[in-house]
């Protein structure tokens, strides 16, 4: 921010403005993590038929007349043999319209993991958001300041990464280092 001098009173409205802008950013990646959570659930509870594209047709005819050719075999076998047709065994196909999605343990497990991401990428977000705010307020506050003392207090502010260190598993679960 260039050494433009303003009033406390502009000083003031500017961080309520940032304030409430930051306010109606974290408000929006919520609505944000609601849109993705819905478009998942979306995508997990989609069916596919096979008569909805042409491929998937052609394919779906093709395996059907092969089964049809395959069961005229299997009944011709069972007359050789003095098996009744009522008794014949029969080859069966079929089309499977959710894939691993017709499993419902797959999709809580697929659920759980999107609403996990989801929820990591919003705590993000809120992180930029407030971070870029403080960053803004701080450039307007910091403007006005006129002694060394002022400028040192505020560089006092630990680091996240200083005060939260990588946690060893190792050491976590006892383990002694050789």
């Amino acid at each position: 921010m260039n050494a433009v001098i303003m009033t406390a009173r502009e000083r003031q409205d500017l961080c309520a403005l940032i304030r409430r802008r930051e306010r109606l950013e974290k408000t929006a990646a919520v609505q944000r993590s609601a849109e993705l959570l819905a478009d998942v659930e979306r995508q997990l509870s989609s069916v596919f038929s096979y008569d909805n594209d042409e491929n998937w047709a052609r394919a779906y005819a093709a395996a059907e007349q092969a089964v049809e050719d395959a069961n005229a075999g299997v009944l011709a076998r069972c007359h050789e043999l003095g098996i009744p047709e009522r008794f014949a065994p029969t080859i069966a196909m079929g089309w499977i319209a959710r894939g691993e999605n017709a499993s419902a343990s797959r999709r809580s497990e697929l659920r759980r993991l999107a609403q996990a991401k989801i929820a990591a990428a919003e705590k993000q977000a809120r992180t930029v958001i407030e971070s870029r705010s403080v960053e803004l307020q701080e450039k307007i506050v910091t403007a006005s300041l006129t002694s060394d003392a002022a400028r040192e207090f505020l560089a006092q502010m630990p680091a996240v990464a200083v005060l939260m260190q990588p946690i060893d598993v190792q050491a976590l679960l006892g383990v002694q280092k050789t």
